[in-house]
């Protein structure tokens, strides 16, 4: 009785862990690991599971923090001082516009070749935010919470059998096929910028415990901190995996044929499905299409909600007594359509560059991840934490080792830029 009733407590606390999910499956998996995989075969298969050992601690401090103190990290983010928080939005601010822009860009690119409707990116972008807005408009985060399950588990049906195939199908590589070099200003950049979203930004640990407390609203219960890091560790080790079978993708089917992912969103969509086909059959046409969309309409809706939850919060604390009740809740709502039309903006200058874009926010979330790893770090250790919540000894160990490996590899990087 007892196993079942903790299964049954961990099974509710479901939901926040697979919306961090639903976030980190995008560009990452879909552009990233597919391009480190069709550019350099299973060369960089280390680099997705360093990236994913060495981000855990980060992410997983989000979720422990609002489990143990029942507000979210940007609340943990103003115990620590004030200079946290303004270290924090000032990264928002020089980031979300452009990562809205790219994970939306790339599902108006998948969209526009699926649905045949031969409207420009930023057309297609629009009407994909629009439909965004409506979901969250309608549902809440209820809805969304609800949306997003059943996205996950499209997602992830379809890229199993769509690897199982491909694994089937062998390698597609050519006679006289050069290998690119990995060591090279190319390679190191690329690296960096697979980094940077793998499995995502760390902003995503401060949109993981926002919704960990609207679970806790939802349900009238407060989950425990052993079922809220299950749900956490469900999402996280979820996304691993898949971003490994992305990878794996790039490599069987496309390393190799001397082919090359083209910059413009809706060129890459095209490609993307293309390729599949080409060696599958036109059979797996449907499933890599399902996987394809469904991955990134799911980083798309649930980053058009989580920046104005996390700015309207952030509002909140900054000013504590201006904003309550209704004005509260209209936050969301101003915030929504300044991230939106900022995004546009974005996607209509960089209509044509899509990776450039992408590349663009990747590097730039990977320079502010051992900043933002180091606040995470303070807010979970701080004489605030409840009795025995706070993270063990090898927790704190590899959380350590964690930010020098991403301030080491952020410095190399400035420095291997300024004189190369």
């Amino acid at each position: 009785m007892q196993i079942s009733s903790m299964w049954q407590s961990r099974l509710k606390a479901l939901g926040p862990g697979l919306l961090w999910a639903g976030a980190a499956i995008g560009v990452s998996h879909l552009v990233q690991s597919t391009r480190a995989g069709a550019t350099y075969g299973f060369s960089l298969i280390w680099i997705v599971i360093i990236a994913n050992l060495f981000k855990y601690t980060a992410f997983e401090f989000g979720p422990r923090y609002a489990a143990s103190m029942g507000e979210s990290l940007l609340d943990g983010y103003k115990r620590v001082g004030n200079w946290a928080l303004v270290v924090f939005l000032l990264m928002t601010f020089g980031t979300m516009f452009t990562i809205q822009a790219a994970v939306t860009v790339v599902t108006a690119g998948l969209a526009s070749k699926i649905f045949g409707l031969t409207l420009s990116p930023l057309l297609w972008s629009a009407i994909l935010l629009i439909i965004c807005a409506g979901i969250l408009t309608i549902g809440r985060y209820p809805l969304l919470d609800k949306f997003i399950k059943v996205i996950i588990t499209v997602l992830t049906i379809s890229t199993i059998f769509a690897v199982l195939t491909a694994m089937q199908h062998g390698s597609s590589r050519v006679a006289g096929f050069s290998e690119p070099v990995l060591w090279s200003f190319a390679g190191i950049s690329f690296i960096v910028a697979l980094i940077g979203w793998m499995p995502s930004a760390i902003d995503i640990s401060v949109w993981h415990s926002l919704w960990t407390i609207e679970r806790r609203k939802e349900t009238k219960s407060a989950p425990s901190l052993q079922d809220a890091l299950f749900d956490f560790r469900v999402g996280y080790f979820g996304t691993a995996i898949l971003a490994l079978g992305f990878l794996t993708l790039g490599a069987l089917i496309m390393y190799g044929t001397r082919e090359s992912f083209a910059a413009a969103g809706g060129t890459f969509a095209g490609q993307f499905i293309q390729l599949y086909t080409n060696s599958l059959g036109d059979w797996s046409y449907l499933v890599v299409a399902v996987a394809a969309f469904t991955t990134m309409f799911s980083t798309t809706l649930t980053v058009t909600d989580a920046f104005p939850r996390v700015l309207s919060r952030s509002t909140e604390i900054i000013f504590p007594h201006k904003f309550t009740g209704k004005s509260a809740s209209r936050l969301y709502w101003i915030w929504m359509i300044v991230v939106v039309s900022g995004s546009l903006v974005i996607i209509g200058i960089f209509m044509e560059g899509m990776t450039l874009l992408v590349d663009v926010a990747t590097t730039l979330s990977f320079l502010t991840a051992p900043i933002l790893a180091y606040i995470n770090y303070r807010a979970v250790t701080g004489e605030w934490m409840p009795e025995g919540t706070r993270p063990g000894p090898k927790v704190l160990l590899l959380n350590w080792v964690s930010m020098i490996f991403l301030a080491g590899f952020a410095l190399f990087f400035i420095i291997w830029r300024l004189f190369t």
